[in-house]
């Protein structure tokens, strides 16, 4: 009987997948990652790693008659992802500490923790699918068959010895079916919200985090033009991101957005919507899953951030792990910082950092 670790948030997804892996015949193990600690004791209505939380992952645990664990990830969720979206911010760019977190805690930290207890793999509740290609004996990465739930985009960056180890039990199901399922066995997490926000910040903004964290990068200064007009002040570079209309308090008549950020000159760089717009831009640290390595030039479905719908576009390999990325019709807010993922119809070709927009 092969063991599994399921990673339970206490979450309805995460709780499926464990409870679909003891029906298909895998022992089952679950654990949940202390990834922050509570510094003031209570538990924060938001996140998704409170006491709270824990609580719901142990009961179903009880439930399912499975062991238990909570795993104290605390140090190297800090080092890996928090000191990472610190400073993203800090350098004028807009990061996804969601991706980082699959891949270092999750299938890094944890998985290591799933093999210590004698797991051959380790599974979450991730709407995705990992399959084999027979003719080269890569493992492959694919879409949900849930469009709306589609997590593909996240888990990018795993490596061919981390979807080696994977289970995602969800991927063949669509939301409703799971929380169906969970109704059914009488989970009391069946009806349970999503969370939607990052699950490290207390509240509902992160600016408090940032001015906390970032004192020296929260400086307010110029909101300018692209000629170097100054058109009014800005709270400090961590709160702007490309594309953003809200919050920046200028009356010009005509909408304006955030066209470009300059941390080194503290400077907010605005225009108009159609300056918001790019077609071409350049991608680093590529993983690339098919193969070893991207080929010289493809077309590509891209996705420039979770929630894009993705667009056509034409890859050309730059060097070790580089691409330029062009699309067929301009796109909105392509941001440094953020993800870009390629797609092959329901199979993910790889992904990288958006490096540069030229």
């Amino acid at each position: 009987m092969k063991r599994v670790l399921v990673a339970m948030s206490g979450g309805v997804d995460s709780s499926v997948a464990a409870c679909l892996l003891k029906e298909g015949g895998y022992e089952v193990i679950g654990a949940t990652m202390r990834i922050w600690k509570e510094t003031d004791g209570t538990d924060h209505p938001y996140g998704c790693c409170g006491v709270a939380h824990v609580e719901d992952a142990r009961r179903v645990a009880q439930q399912l008659g499975i062991p238990f664990y909570v795993l104290n990830l605390e140090e190297a969720f800090e080092r890996e992802v928090i000191a990472y979206f610190c400073e993203e911010y800090e350098r004028g760019r807009t990061p996804n500490p969601c991706i980082l977190c699959n891949e270092r805690i999750k299938f890094g930290s944890l998985l290591e923790r799933a093999k210590a207890l004698g797991a051959h793999y380790l599974a979450t509740g991730h709407y995705a699918r990992v399959g084999l290609d027979p003719a080269s004996g890569r493992f492959l990465l694919k879409k949900g068959i849930d469009p709306k739930k589609d997590q593909s985009y996240v888990l990018f960056s795993l490596s061919q010895d981390q979807l080696r180890h994977c289970l995602f039990p969800l991927g063949i199901f669509r939301k409703g079916e799971v929380r169906g399922i969970a109704s059914s066995l009488g989970l009391r997490v069946h009806d349970k919200p999503e969370s939607q926000e990052i699950c490290f910040i207390h509240d509902r903004s992160y600016h408090s985090f940032l001015e906390e964290r970032l004192k020296s990068a929260t400086e307010p200064g110029p909101i300018v033009d692209k000629n170097g007009t100054v058109l009014g002040r800005h709270r400090g570079i961590p709160f702007y991101t490309i594309g953003q209309r809200r919050g920046l308090r200028l009356a010009r008549g005509v909408p304006l957005y955030v066209v470009a950020l300059d941390p080194k000159r503290n400077v907010v760089v605005v225009g108009e919507k159609h300056e918001v717009f790019r077609d071409t831009f350049v991608v680093r640290r590529v993983n690339w899953i098919p193969e070893e390595e991207a080929p010289s030039s493809c077309r590509a479905w891209v996705k420039i951030r979770y929630n894009h719908p993705g667009a056509e576009a034409v890859l050309f390999r730059q060097g070790d792990r580089t691409l330029k990325v062009q699309f067929k019709e301009p796109q909105k807010a392509i941001t440094p910082g953020q993800a870009a993922v390629f797609y092959d119809g329901e199979t993910v070709l790889g992904g990288g950092w958006i490096e540069e927009v030229l």
